[in-house]
């Protein structure tokens, strides 16, 4: 029986072994889901509750993996976008019924989308190793031996590291990372605004750094606001009066005044991409394989088209587990989306970070001709809908 340890039960991580566990069972593979967080049997909804922007494509696969009807209990539609910049006239409308769909995207709380995948893992073929850490990982003949925190070792066939960003096992391997600072933290938080949000999602574009407004369930939206490093810091420390007060100064009267805002948490901004990816016996995948800027949503969905690119790969080779032809013909066939969303991330957020006189004129008159042209405007909303370089 071939082995295939997955490092990391996160969002990435489940939704590996949930697109794999049919056919682990039809091949009689056995698929370890390592954790060091023991996930709580039920679901507990929470103000302060961090949520994922999924794109229509992300709808898709989850839709294939048989999920999505349950996600869907407590997502709520991203119906439109509108993406402006402060000072200036010009905007770009993106919505649905443009677009044929019923929505671009959705916003879901990451501990609902956690609990419905794990939820749907058939344990038979799923073995849950949590709360569990790996401590070492060392290569074999066979593909790699895991040795875990409790002094067990466990030998694979093939180790997908999915344990975050900040990846020692990643490092301990001697995996380098490509990384660009954006001189920016991200300040994450819900708020509540008096006018009802009706599905529309805002991304305003300002000289101090861009700003998302993601609606959720219960009238909240869900704040992205990237500021320098200590600027965000001061922001974070205000009390809730004068931090709405600076909010709605930034934001304006969209929504009409902001009520509310739950505990704000920081997050140094960088884009990082792993030089390797894949190795015989091992794949980096999700945010130890790249993070982006949070502002054009694309992170999470990006990692979730490698998911279902490596499962399918995996699945359709007759090869042994690990095998580095089949891993390097994933990497390559993943590689023009990677560049591509990484790319149109990192650009947006450059080009609207960037305050000169005659690159903001130019965005103006760039937003301007989106809203008035179909097929850009139909071209950017592909991307955020997270199908610009393949459907699903």
């Amino acid at each position: 029986m071939q082995t295939l340890a997955i490092i990391g039960g996160g969002l990435v991580g489940a939704s590996l072994a949930l697109a794999l566990q049919d056919g682990a069972r039809e091949r009689g593979w056995r698929i370890h889901l390592i954790e060091p967080f023991q996930p709580g049997h039920e679901y507990q909804p929470s103000y302060d509750a961090r949520s994922t922007a999924l794109s229509w494509g992300t709808r898709l696969i989850y839709q294939r993996l048989g999920v999505w009807p349950r996600i869907a209990e407590r997502a709520e539609p991203i119906r439109r976008i509108h993406v402006s910049e402060r000072g200036r006239f010009a905007a770009a409308r993106l919505d649905a019924v443009d677009e044929g769909v019923e929505a671009l995207g959705y916003v879901v709380e990451n501990a609902w989308i956690g609990h419905c995948l794990w939820h749907a893992l058939d344990e038979r073929v799923v073995l849950r190793d949590c709360p569990a850490e790996v401590q070492k990982l060392q290569p074999t003949d066979g593909g790699y031996r895991l040795t875990l925190a409790d002094g067990r070792e466990l030998d694979c066939a093939l180790a997908v590291l999915a344990d975050g960003g900040r990846s020692g096992l990643r490092e301990q391997l001697g995996i380098h990372v490509e990384r660009r600072s954006y001189g920016q933290s991200a300040l994450i938080a819900n708020v509540s605004p008096a006018r009802a949000h009706d599905g529309l999602a805002f991304e305003r574009f300002t000289a101090d750094g861009p700003m998302a407004l993601l609606p959720v369930r219960d009238n909240r939206c869900a704040l992205v606001w990237t500021r320098p490093p200590a600027e965000a810091a001061r922001l974070a420390a205000l009390p809730e009066v004068q931090f709405l007060a600076e909010l709605q100064q930034a934001f304006g009267y969209r929504l009409g005044a902001f009520r509310q805002v739950g505990t704000r948490h920081l997050y140094p901004l960088a884009l990082v991409e792993a030089e390797e990816q894949v190795r015989a016996g091992l794949v980096v995948l999700g945010n130890a394989a790249h993070s982006l800027h949070p502002i054009a949503g694309q992170g999470y969905n990006l990692s979730l088209r490698d998911v279902d690119a490596l499962s399918a790969a995996l699945l359709a080779s007759p090869a042994e587990l690990g095998d580095l032809a089949v891993l390097r013909g994933y990497a390559e066939r993943q590689q023009r989306d990677q560049l591509l969303t990484v790319g149109f991330s990192d650009q947006v957020t450059r080009l609207f970070g960037d305050s000169a006189a005659l690159m903001s004129t130019g965005r103006g008159l760039g937003l301007l001709g989106l809203d008035l042209l179909p097929p850009a405007k139909h071209w950017f909303a592909r991307q955020a809908m997270g199908l610009g370089t393949r459907v699903g």
